[in-house]
């Protein structure tokens, strides 16, 4: 009897062989599946598929984070390793070599296991077309040689017996995910042969038996008792990366080899193992996970099976908790030496394929370039990069954000030229590059005697068109018109026209600027003409036409901060409340009358003023959504310069400041119907001009967007604002109440907007309120106390205040 020295020891080489139930496969030095190796050869699992439709994604759920170890590697596993089979060969790993066995003791043994001192009772015998009867005695253990070949019978339980400890092993100590055998399920006798033969020979037992329980409704119980195979302790922990690797392929012995044949043979699959170790790349668990296995293996006086799934179902963990949903466990090696060995296949990707889809799903060409595409892809889903499902939540957003696509599909599968490689398959849906839309509305206006009537009603509407990704680079051209009246257009006609140029320095460069220009022309109501408090009725609507030209470029430098310039020309009207052309606003009179020569309404004096000036901001925003709130700060500056090219050559700065934070008062675990947490909001708004400032570009001061609880501009205009203003937010199931203080100040540059209109319409030029509110979807529910008065209201505000 020959000896060889495997991990540092001397390990005997009888003949012996693997016994399995009623199943005696006599092997003259079986060899393992590769050297210092417990491996699987199952085939690689199927990959599931991510999908997201129009704007909101489909995420497909990912492989459970409690899958284990086992069940990753698929149905059938094939372990095997030196270790194991030095054990074999020397009787090592403890086991109790009385237990199970194909000798005649079983039947005893399981006698005593399952006291069957139980009437006896033959089983329902009425057939199922799925399955068969058992056609035994209920309560009756029976040996799986015993079981019919021509019957398909229904498995009603799976119960594991460790022999070692005369115990039955709990669910979460068990070796369930690696058995493809479950209640409910039904199966053959040869089929139950087969799983018994893939069990015995993982390597993962000494000893492995299956034997059946008969129930009295003619289904069958089994149960799989075992002796799990044990290896030396080990003391230290790695982890590496075998993904693209070639697997060892374990070369087959011959029951002739002598016993030095024997060892030069272990000797080399032990070399080429080391070799292979050597080319590995390290893995990405981390250092204090990886301690934390150091820790396990401490732990144990020895390496056993249970041990090893419950590192892997670790491992296993870790990877899918950080979104790589397709690592999984391979082999563990050097087992029976003082450093256990992982091998993890990440799942790396080797290669991306970008594919256009029909409605139906056939593959046809597509009119949007790759380039613009490949824009969006993260780094992460590039080969030679580890597959994660965050970045490609990451991708399907994105893309969708283009608004090119109806459809985007990431369906990653395995690469079958390379093993453990992971194929990414993008199916892309364009949407309809081209859409026009008309709509019409009718609306009543007062009558000459001040009722409506039939002759009152006049028809509006709007027409948009959209002409999107041209030339299959994303740009597009835009317009839009827009009428109250379609009997009278001119007198209220706005419309604007846009085109959108991205990726202006080329696709392929990494500067992302977008260039955009549009001509538009838009009417709105002017705050600074507003009287104030209880003269109202008094100050008739200004209105403000604006009919121009812009052109800029905005520059994004990451996720948080972009930058926005350009050029923008104006024509400036305005006009009185018929439409016609104001070169002057109303003035209050002390008896309480008004006068024509109020504030002058434009720099000119004419009622038309033309200006070109530079406009640029910068913004900063670090805000996130923290269970629907809103965390964070979030920076913007903006600066307009007059050119001193216009009516009277008007040279200005105008510039302003915004400080908002979201501060979040308690900490919360983050994740679906989780609450929001509570939030204070701070905000600051400071603004400023000098030079040629006409009234129409004086700051106005009050207003949903100002100072809350008073209209727009009640409390003034001037040169200089500022405005502060603090909120709590209080979650309340899936929205918020809050309460809220806010100031706003001229700081006493009212009387340099020219004509002075804050005096001129009795407002005060400060202001302050307090309220609370409740936010109901889009929908803000406020009631705002006017702190001038001393008066309060509820008010109805649409969107977000800050």
């Amino acid at each position: 009897m020959a000896t060889i020295p495997i991990n540092g020891q001397l390990i005997l080489l009888p003949e012996v062989s693997i016994t399995a139930s009623h199943i005696s496969t006599p092997r003259k030095h079986s060899a393992p599946s590769s050297s210092h190796e417990l491996r699987s050869n199952a085939p690689p699992p199927r990959f599931p598929s991510l999908k997201c439709c129009c704007s909101l994604p489909n995420r497909n759920a990912l492989p459970s984070s409690s899958g284990h170890l086992l069940n990753s590697l698929g149905n059938s596993l094939f372990f095997g390793s030196i270790s194991s089979a030095a054990s074999q060969f020397g009787g090592g790993g403890g086991g109790d070599r009385n237990l199970g066995g194909s000798g005649g003791d079983v039947g005893g043994l399981w006698r005593d296991l399952f006291s069957l001192a139980t009437p006896v009772a033959i089983a329902d015998e009425k057939h199922s077309p799925d399955w068969d009867s058992h056609g035994l005695p209920a309560n009756t253990v029976v040996q799986l040689n015993k079981l019919s070949g021509f019957k398909k019978y229904k498995i009603s339980d799976v119960n594991f017996f460790d022999r070692r400890s005369k115990t039955t092993a709990s669910a979460e100590d068990s070796f369930s995910e690696m058995v493809p055998i479950h209640p409910g399920e039904i199966h053959t006798k040869a089929k139950l042969q087969n799983d018994l033969e893939t069990l015995a020979s993982s390597g993962l037992f000494e000893k492995v038996d299956l034997l059946g329980n008969t129930k009295p409704d003619g289904t069958l119980g089994l149960t799989i008792s075992f002796v799990e195979s044990i290896w030396k302790s080990a003391e230290r922990f790695r982890c590496i990366n075998v993904g693209l690797m070639t697997q060892l392929e374990p070369i087959p012995t011959d029951s002739d080899m002598t016993d030095r044949e024997m060892i030069r043979y272990y000797r080399n699959q032990e070399k080429e193992y080391k070799r292979r170790m050597e080319k590995a790349r390290p893995c990405m668990l981390p250092g204090p996970v990886q301690r934390e296995m150091m820790l396990m293996l401490k732990d144990q006086k020895n390496v056993s099976a249970s041990l090893l799934r419950r590192i892997g179902d670790r491992v296993v963990k870790w990877y899918q908790d950080n979104g790589y949903a397709f690592a999984r466990v391979t082999n563990f090696g050097s087992l029976n030496s003082k450093e256990l060995v992982c091998e993890v296949n990440e799942g790396d990707i080797t290669w991306v394929v970008i594919q256009f889809q029909d409605k139906l799903g056939n593959v046809v060409e597509g009119h949007t370039q790759i380039p613009i595409i490949n824009r969006e892809i993260p780094k992460q889903l590039r080969p030679g990069n580890v597959l994660n499902m965050k970045a490609a939540n990451q991708a399907v957003k994105k893309l969708l954000s283009l608004n090119l696509f109806s459809n985007v599909e990431i369906v990653p599968r395995a690469d079958e030229k390379n093993e453990g490689g992971v194929i990414l398959e993008i199916n892309i849906r364009e949407a309809d590059r081209k859409s026009a839309e008309v709509s019409t509305e009718w609306s009543i206006v007062p009558g000459s005697g001040g009722a409506p009537s039939l002759d009152s009603l006049q028809p509006g509407g709007s027409v948009t068109f959209e002409h999107r990704n041209i030339h299959g680079l994303n740009r597009s051209l835009m317009g839009s018109v827009t009428a109250s009246n379609l009997l009278n257009p001119e007198d209220d006609l706005s419309f604007n026209l846009e085109y959108v140029h991205p990726h202006l320095d080329g696709v392929n460069n990494p500067r992302n600027r977008v260039f955009k220009t549009s001509a538009f022309n838009s009417r709105k109501l002017s705050p600074v003409f507003t009287g104030g408090p209880g003269y109202e009725e008094l100050v008739p609507p200004l209105l403000v036409d604006r009919v121009g030209v812009k052109a800029n470029i905005t520059e994004n430098f990451n996720r948080q901060s972009k930058s926005t310039y350009g050029l923008v020309l104006e024509e400036i009207t305005t006009r009185d409340g018929n439409f016609q052309i104001s070169t002057n606003g109303l003035r209050l009179l002390p008896s309480g009358g008004t006068s024509d020569d109020g504030p002058p309404t434009t720099l000119s004096g004419t009622g038309i003023d033309r200006v070109a000036f530079l406009q640029g901001n910068v913004t900063r925003d670090n805000t996130k959504f923290v269970n629907g709130g809103i965390v964070g700060d979030r920076t913007v500056f903006q600066v307009d310069q007059g050119l001193g090219i216009g009516s009277k050559w008007p040279l200005f700065n105008r510039h302003q400041l915004s400080l908002t934070k979201f501060i979040p008062l308690k900490r919360v675990v983050e994740g679906y119907g989780k609450p929001q947490p509570p939030v204070l909001v701070l905000h600051g708004h400071y603004g400023g001009c000098v030079g040629d400032l006409p009234s129409y570009e004086a700051f106005a001061i009050g207003g949903p967007h100002s100072v809350r609880g008073y209209t727009m501009g009640e409390l003034g205009a001037s040169r200089n604002i500022l405005e502060l203003s603090a909120e709590i937010r209080v979650p309340v199931k899936n929205t918020h109440v809050y309460a809220f203080a806010e100031h706003g100040n001229d700081l006493g540059s009212s009387k340099d907007v020219n004509g002075n209109p804050t005096s001129a319409y009795r407002r005060m030029g400060h202001g302050s309120s307090y309220g609370v509110g409740v936010k109901l979807g889009q929908v803000r529910a406020e009631y705002a106390v006017d702190h001038n008065r001393g008066t309060g209201a509820f008010f109805l505000r649409f969107g977000e205040r800050y």
